[in-house]
């Protein structure tokens, strides 16, 4: 049973005034988008799931959909705001749906293996693939034993401005105990600082770190929407709130309902 890999493609980022995931960059136009796709045939995925917006589909299709489908199944599901478990309706004034974790579960329709979920506008690299394949392989769709690629954080800085990561604490088993985002994180030469409240905080370079790639069987969108509707039923109604595949994560490792490992890189 080859694994899916379902990817976050639904953002335009406001910031970056475009939509960013078609942006060109390789010697024949590829995107980093592409690249990821590729790594991911050539690790042993079986199909592609693409997690988009209506207003874009058909942009979309046309420049990455209909190429990679020459190569490997394809699947779409939009990310509307609409599509809420039974019961709940979004509010009125809201904008924008609400965040990866929402993301994640809208894919459930085209999911029917264990699979993984990354951003589209990030570069993983292919061991991170052949990593994470490697560990779904393993899973039947009933199973509660989760994964993520852990990055060392040295490498994943930018020359260019600040990032935000996960921190992962981790036991001595590999297994994920918490994921805290962390801000503005940035390189000087008395260290690595990210800022909270004000202050600077230094982390160590091999701090484990996510990179949003994670690895699910599709056990996790029963857990997912029982979690998403708490989620509701607490901060429905703000029209900023969102619920991101952390927040999924962490209510199942408080539960003691699921096991996460974290991949090395």
């Amino acid at each position: 049973m080859k694994p899916t890999l379902v990817i976050l493609a639904a953002g335009m980022g406001s910031r970056y005034g475009g939509l960013k995931q078609l942006d060109q960059l390789g010697p024949s136009g590829e995107t980093i988008l592409e690249y990821s796709i590729y790594d991911a045939i050539q690790a042993g995925f079986g199909k592609v799931v693409f997690i988009i917006r209506p207003d874009f589909a058909e942009e979309f299709k046309e420049r990455i959909g209909e190429p990679v489908s020459r190569l490997v199944e394809v699947g779409y599901v939009y990310q509307t705001m609409d599509k809420l478990p039974e019961g709940f309706t979004p509010p009125a004034d809201r904008t924008k749906p609400w965040g990866t974790g929402h993301a994640l579960l809208v894919s459930e329709p085209e999911v029917h293996t264990p699979f993984a979920i990354l951003n589209a506008d990030d570069f993983y690299g292919r061991d991170a693939f052949v990593t994470i394949a490697d560990f779904l392989k393993t899973l039947g769709n009933e199973e509660t034993s989760y994964s993520m690629v852990g990055y060392r954080l040295d490498n994943t800085l930018s020359d260019h401005g600040t990032v935000s990561r996960g921190e992962c604490e981790v036991d001595e088993e590999g297994n994920l105990i918490k994921v805290t985002e962390r801000t503005a994180i940035a390189r000087s030469p008395e260290g690595i600082f990210y800022e909270e409240e004000g202050e600077k905080v230094e982390l160590a370079p091999q701090t484990p770190v996510s990179m949003n790639f994670w690895g699910f069987t599709p056990k996790l969108f029963q857990q997912g929407t029982a979690f998403f509707e708490e989620f509701l039923k607490a901060r429905g109604t703000e029209l900023k709130s969102e619920f991101y595949i952390p927040t999924m994560v962490t209510r199942g490792l408080e539960e003691n309902a699921l096991t996460l490992k974290v991949l090395d890189s």
